[in-house]
Protein backbone atom coordinates (compact mmCIF):
# COMPACT_ATOMS: atom_id res chain seq x y z
CA UNK A 1 0.00 0.00 0.00
CA UNK A 2 1.41 3.63 -0.56
CA UNK A 3 0.48 6.45 1.21
CA UNK A 4 1.30 10.36 1.10
CA UNK A 5 3.13 11.94 4.09
CA UNK A 6 3.28 15.53 4.83
CA UNK A 7 6.26 16.99 7.05
CA UNK A 8 9.09 14.94 5.48
CA UNK A 9 11.21 16.31 8.52
CA UNK A 10 9.08 16.21 11.41
CA UNK A 11 9.58 13.18 14.01
CA UNK A 12 6.03 11.10 12.71
CA UNK A 13 7.03 11.84 8.98
CA UNK A 14 10.53 9.88 9.65
CA UNK A 15 9.38 7.07 12.16
CA UNK A 16 6.89 6.29 9.20
CA UNK A 17 9.27 6.02 6.34
CA UNK A 18 11.66 3.70 8.67
CA UNK A 19 8.62 1.77 9.65
CA UNK A 20 6.90 1.40 6.29
CA UNK A 21 8.13 -1.32 5.26
CA UNK A 22 7.39 -3.37 8.56
CA UNK A 23 3.97 -3.02 7.44
CA UNK A 24 4.43 -3.44 3.86
CA UNK A 25 3.57 0.09 3.23
CA UNK A 26 5.42 2.78 1.23
CA UNK A 27 5.72 5.93 2.68
CA UNK A 28 5.83 9.09 0.34
CA UNK A 29 6.61 12.58 2.22
CA UNK A 30 5.67 15.93 0.61
CA UNK A 31 7.72 19.39 1.75
CA UNK A 32 8.43 22.29 -0.15
CA UNK A 33 9.10 23.35 -2.38
CA UNK A 34 7.00 20.76 -3.65
CA UNK A 35 3.62 21.19 -0.84
CA UNK A 36 3.71 24.65 0.36
CA UNK A 37 0.77 24.52 3.29
CA UNK A 38 0.78 28.46 3.45
CA UNK A 39 -0.42 27.91 -0.44
CA UNK A 40 -1.50 25.02 -0.66
CA UNK A 41 -3.55 25.47 -4.01
CA UNK A 42 -2.12 22.67 -6.26
CA UNK A 43 -2.67 19.78 -3.59
CA UNK A 44 -4.37 17.76 -5.38
CA UNK A 45 -2.55 17.16 -8.73
CA UNK A 46 0.37 16.36 -6.45
CA UNK A 47 -0.97 13.74 -4.68
CA UNK A 48 -2.73 12.86 -8.17
CA UNK A 49 0.32 11.68 -9.46
CA UNK A 50 1.62 10.39 -6.57
CA UNK A 51 -1.68 7.79 -6.27
CA UNK A 52 -1.80 6.92 -3.12
CA UNK A 53 -4.36 5.00 -1.03
CA UNK A 54 -4.60 7.15 1.65
CA UNK A 55 -2.98 10.94 3.25
CA UNK A 56 -1.32 11.32 6.73
CA UNK A 57 -1.69 14.74 7.37
CA UNK A 58 1.66 15.49 10.32
CA UNK A 59 3.00 18.42 9.17
CA UNK A 60 2.52 21.34 11.74
CA UNK A 61 3.52 24.71 12.95
CA UNK A 62 5.13 23.12 16.62
CA UNK A 63 6.69 26.08 17.56
CA UNK A 64 4.31 26.68 20.86
CA UNK A 65 5.80 29.43 22.43
CA UNK A 66 6.74 31.64 18.97
CA UNK A 67 3.06 31.08 17.86
CA UNK A 68 1.81 33.60 20.36
CA UNK A 69 3.50 35.98 18.28
CA UNK A 70 2.94 34.25 15.03
CA UNK A 71 -0.79 33.18 14.95
CA UNK A 72 -1.42 34.11 11.08
CA UNK A 73 1.44 31.73 10.51
CA UNK A 74 0.15 29.24 12.82
CA UNK A 75 -3.06 28.95 11.87
CA UNK A 76 -2.17 28.89 7.74
CA UNK A 77 -0.33 25.72 8.44
CA UNK A 78 -2.00 24.19 11.37
CA UNK A 79 -6.09 25.00 10.46
CA UNK A 80 -5.79 26.00 6.46
CA UNK A 81 -3.54 23.85 5.41
CA UNK A 82 -4.89 20.98 6.85
CA UNK A 83 -8.01 21.56 5.33
CA UNK A 84 -6.32 21.98 2.09
CA UNK A 85 -5.28 18.40 2.34
CA UNK A 86 -8.24 17.26 3.23
CA UNK A 87 -10.03 18.72 0.31
CA UNK A 88 -7.20 17.09 -1.71
CA UNK A 89 -8.10 13.64 -0.13
CA UNK A 90 -11.90 14.03 -0.76
CA UNK A 91 -12.00 15.00 -4.22
CA UNK A 92 -9.55 11.86 -4.64
CA UNK A 93 -11.76 9.69 -2.73
CA UNK A 94 -9.28 8.53 0.21
CA UNK A 95 -9.04 9.11 3.59
CA UNK A 96 -6.62 11.33 5.65
CA UNK A 97 -5.63 10.94 9.05
CA UNK A 98 -4.84 13.80 10.47
CA UNK A 99 -2.59 14.61 14.12
CA UNK A 100 -3.34 16.44 16.64
CA UNK A 101 -2.62 17.44 20.09
CA UNK A 102 -3.51 17.59 23.84
CA UNK A 103 -3.05 21.39 23.84
CA UNK A 104 -6.43 21.66 22.36
CA UNK A 105 -7.51 21.04 25.88
CA UNK A 106 -6.88 23.84 28.85
CA UNK A 107 -5.63 20.76 31.33
CA UNK A 108 -8.05 21.75 34.39
CA UNK A 109 -9.64 18.07 34.50
CA UNK A 110 -8.41 15.70 37.25
CA UNK A 111 -8.74 12.51 35.14
CA UNK A 112 -7.37 12.09 31.51
CA UNK A 113 -9.23 13.60 28.92
CA UNK A 114 -11.96 11.91 26.55
CA UNK A 115 -12.93 12.62 22.85
CA UNK A 116 -16.17 14.00 24.14
CA UNK A 117 -14.47 16.24 26.37
CA UNK A 118 -14.99 19.85 25.26
CA UNK A 119 -11.72 21.45 23.58
CA UNK A 120 -10.67 24.73 25.63
CA UNK A 121 -7.56 25.59 24.54
CA UNK A 122 -4.96 28.04 26.23
CA UNK A 123 -2.70 29.12 23.51
CA UNK A 124 -1.91 29.92 19.92
CA UNK A 125 -1.02 26.33 19.20
CA UNK A 126 -3.65 24.69 20.82
CA UNK A 127 -6.19 26.83 18.94
CA UNK A 128 -4.91 26.78 15.51
CA UNK A 129 -4.88 22.80 16.14
CA UNK A 130 -8.39 22.89 16.95
CA UNK A 131 -9.47 24.90 14.27
CA UNK A 132 -7.45 22.30 11.84
CA UNK A 133 -9.58 19.69 13.28
CA UNK A 134 -12.40 21.14 12.61
CA UNK A 135 -11.82 21.92 9.16
CA UNK A 136 -10.67 18.60 8.01
CA UNK A 137 -13.59 17.47 9.59
CA UNK A 138 -15.81 19.14 7.48
CA UNK A 139 -13.67 19.07 4.27
CA UNK A 140 -13.45 15.34 4.37
CA UNK A 141 -16.05 12.67 6.31
CA UNK A 142 -13.54 10.28 5.61
CA UNK A 143 -11.00 10.79 8.77
CA UNK A 144 -9.21 9.64 11.76
CA UNK A 145 -7.90 12.72 13.12
CA UNK A 146 -5.45 11.33 16.08
CA UNK A 147 -4.85 13.25 19.12
CA UNK A 148 -1.22 12.94 20.47
CA UNK A 149 1.11 14.10 23.07
CA UNK A 150 4.82 14.70 24.44
CA UNK A 151 6.03 13.38 21.22
CA UNK A 152 9.72 11.94 21.50
CA UNK A 153 12.04 9.75 18.74
CA UNK A 154 16.05 9.74 17.49
CA UNK A 155 14.73 13.23 15.22
CA UNK A 156 14.05 16.26 15.03
CA UNK A 157 13.27 18.55 18.18
CA UNK A 158 12.32 17.02 21.10
CA UNK A 159 12.28 16.46 24.95
CA UNK A 160 14.84 13.85 24.81
CA UNK A 161 17.37 14.86 22.83
CA UNK A 162 17.46 18.17 24.57
CA UNK A 163 17.83 16.88 27.87
CA UNK A 164 20.51 14.56 26.65
CA UNK A 165 22.29 17.67 25.24
CA UNK A 166 21.54 19.68 28.60
CA UNK A 167 23.19 16.15 30.75
CA UNK A 168 26.57 16.67 28.91
CA UNK A 169 27.17 20.63 30.09
CA UNK A 170 25.06 19.77 33.86
CA UNK A 171 25.64 18.41 36.45
CA UNK A 172 21.57 19.13 37.72
CA UNK A 173 18.85 19.91 35.64
CA UNK A 174 15.63 21.94 36.56
CA UNK A 175 12.34 20.23 35.36
CA UNK A 176 8.88 20.75 35.56
CA UNK A 177 6.73 18.75 37.55
CA UNK A 178 3.72 19.66 38.07
CA UNK A 179 2.40 18.81 34.29
CA UNK A 180 1.10 15.78 33.66
CA UNK A 181 0.91 13.08 30.28
CA UNK A 182 2.45 10.31 28.59
CA UNK A 183 5.39 10.47 26.86
CA UNK A 184 4.31 8.99 23.59
CA UNK A 185 7.37 7.62 20.95
CA UNK A 186 7.26 8.41 17.31
CA UNK A 187 7.94 5.23 16.40
CA UNK A 188 4.83 3.62 18.09
CA UNK A 189 2.59 6.32 17.20
CA UNK A 190 3.80 5.25 13.49
CA UNK A 191 3.16 1.75 13.61
CA UNK A 192 -0.78 2.88 15.22
CA UNK A 193 -0.98 4.76 12.23
CA UNK A 194 -0.33 2.08 10.01
CA UNK A 195 -3.41 -0.02 11.73
CA UNK A 196 -5.69 2.76 11.90
CA UNK A 197 -5.19 3.16 7.88
CA UNK A 198 -5.72 -0.07 7.23
CA UNK A 199 -8.82 -0.21 9.09
CA UNK A 200 -10.17 2.83 7.19
CA UNK A 201 -9.30 1.50 3.55
CA UNK A 202 -10.51 -2.28 4.63
CA UNK A 203 -13.97 -0.78 6.11
CA UNK A 204 -15.19 2.18 4.05
CA UNK A 205 -18.70 2.29 5.61
CA UNK A 206 -17.98 2.05 8.85
CA UNK A 207 -18.61 5.31 10.84
CA UNK A 208 -17.19 3.72 13.95
CA UNK A 209 -13.64 3.88 12.88
CA UNK A 210 -13.93 7.33 11.75
CA UNK A 211 -14.17 10.88 14.02
CA UNK A 212 -11.20 12.19 16.83
CA UNK A 213 -9.40 9.80 18.52
CA UNK A 214 -6.77 9.85 21.09
CA UNK A 215 -3.78 7.78 20.60
CA UNK A 216 -0.98 8.63 23.45
CA UNK A 217 1.48 5.62 25.47
CA UNK A 218 -0.06 3.92 27.94
CA UNK A 219 0.46 5.10 31.67
CA UNK A 220 1.02 8.72 32.59
CA UNK A 221 3.83 10.71 34.39
CA UNK A 222 5.37 14.14 34.75
CA UNK A 223 7.94 16.18 32.67
CA UNK A 224 10.14 15.60 35.84
CA UNK A 225 10.13 11.84 36.10
CA UNK A 226 10.63 11.68 32.46
CA UNK A 227 13.58 13.64 32.51
CA UNK A 228 15.19 10.70 35.24
CA UNK A 229 13.54 7.86 32.80
CA UNK A 230 15.84 9.03 29.74
CA UNK A 231 18.97 9.48 32.04
CA UNK A 232 18.46 6.26 33.36
CA UNK A 233 18.23 4.83 29.89
CA UNK A 234 21.34 6.84 29.40
CA UNK A 235 23.06 5.58 32.21
CA UNK A 236 22.78 2.22 31.80
CA UNK A 237 24.04 2.93 27.74
CA UNK A 238 27.22 5.14 28.74
CA UNK A 239 25.65 8.24 27.87
CA UNK A 240 25.47 11.57 29.87
CA UNK A 241 22.95 12.08 32.68
CA UNK A 242 22.05 14.70 35.18
CA UNK A 243 20.11 14.79 38.77
CA UNK A 244 17.10 16.39 37.92
CA UNK A 245 15.25 18.63 40.09
CA UNK A 246 11.54 18.93 40.03
CA UNK A 247 10.19 22.68 39.69
CA UNK A 248 6.58 24.21 39.98
CA UNK A 249 5.94 25.60 36.23
CA UNK A 250 5.41 29.04 37.87
CA UNK A 251 9.09 28.91 37.82
CA UNK A 252 9.45 28.64 34.54
CA UNK A 253 7.26 30.97 32.58
CA UNK A 254 7.15 30.58 28.82
CA UNK A 255 5.21 32.74 26.57
CA UNK A 256 2.89 30.68 25.82
CA UNK A 257 0.57 28.68 28.60
CA UNK A 258 1.08 24.66 28.77
CA UNK A 259 -2.08 22.68 30.28
CA UNK A 260 -1.17 20.93 33.73
CA UNK A 261 -3.22 18.10 32.36
CA UNK A 262 -2.38 15.95 29.20
CA UNK A 263 -3.18 13.01 29.99
CA UNK A 264 -5.45 11.15 27.19
CA UNK A 265 -7.69 8.47 27.49
CA UNK A 266 -7.50 6.10 24.67
CA UNK A 267 -9.64 3.22 25.29
CA UNK A 268 -11.57 4.52 22.18
CA UNK A 269 -9.11 4.05 20.07
CA UNK A 270 -8.79 0.68 21.71
CA UNK A 271 -12.20 -0.26 20.37
CA UNK A 272 -12.71 0.94 17.71
CA UNK A 273 -9.45 0.56 15.68
CA UNK A 274 -7.83 -2.32 18.12
CA UNK A 275 -4.77 -0.24 18.60
CA UNK A 276 -3.48 0.32 22.21
CA UNK A 277 0.10 1.69 22.20
CA UNK A 278 3.09 0.35 24.80
CA UNK A 279 3.33 2.05 28.18
CA UNK A 280 5.36 5.13 28.36
CA UNK A 281 8.53 3.48 29.73
CA UNK A 282 8.90 0.55 28.01
CA UNK A 283 9.83 2.27 24.55
CA UNK A 284 12.51 4.63 26.46
CA UNK A 285 15.74 2.59 26.24
CA UNK A 286 15.77 1.69 22.17
CA UNK A 287 15.10 5.55 21.32
CA UNK A 288 17.79 6.28 23.86
CA UNK A 289 20.50 4.02 22.09
CA UNK A 290 19.18 5.43 19.22
CA UNK A 291 19.50 8.97 20.35
CA UNK A 292 23.44 8.23 21.84
CA UNK A 293 24.40 6.61 18.40
CA UNK A 294 22.84 9.67 16.24
CA UNK A 295 23.97 12.89 18.78
CA UNK A 296 27.29 11.82 20.59
CA UNK A 297 29.02 9.11 18.68
CA UNK A 298 31.23 11.67 17.29
CA UNK A 299 31.80 13.51 20.57
CA UNK A 300 33.21 10.33 22.07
Amino acid sequence: MRIAVTGRLGQIAKSLVERGPNSNIEVLTLARPAVDLTRPSDLTDVLAALRPRAVVSAAAYTAVDLAESEPVLAHQINANGAEALAQAAARLQIPIVHLSTDYVFDGTLDRPYCEDDPPCPINVYGLSKLRGEQLVAAANPNHAILRTAWVYSPFGKNFARTMLSLAGTRDEISVVGDQRGSPSNAFDIADGIFNVLYNLIARPDDAAIRGVFHMTSGGETNWAEFAMAIFAASAASNGPFSQVRSIASSAYPTAARRPANSRLDNSKLARSHGVRLPLWRDSIPETITRILAKDFQKKA
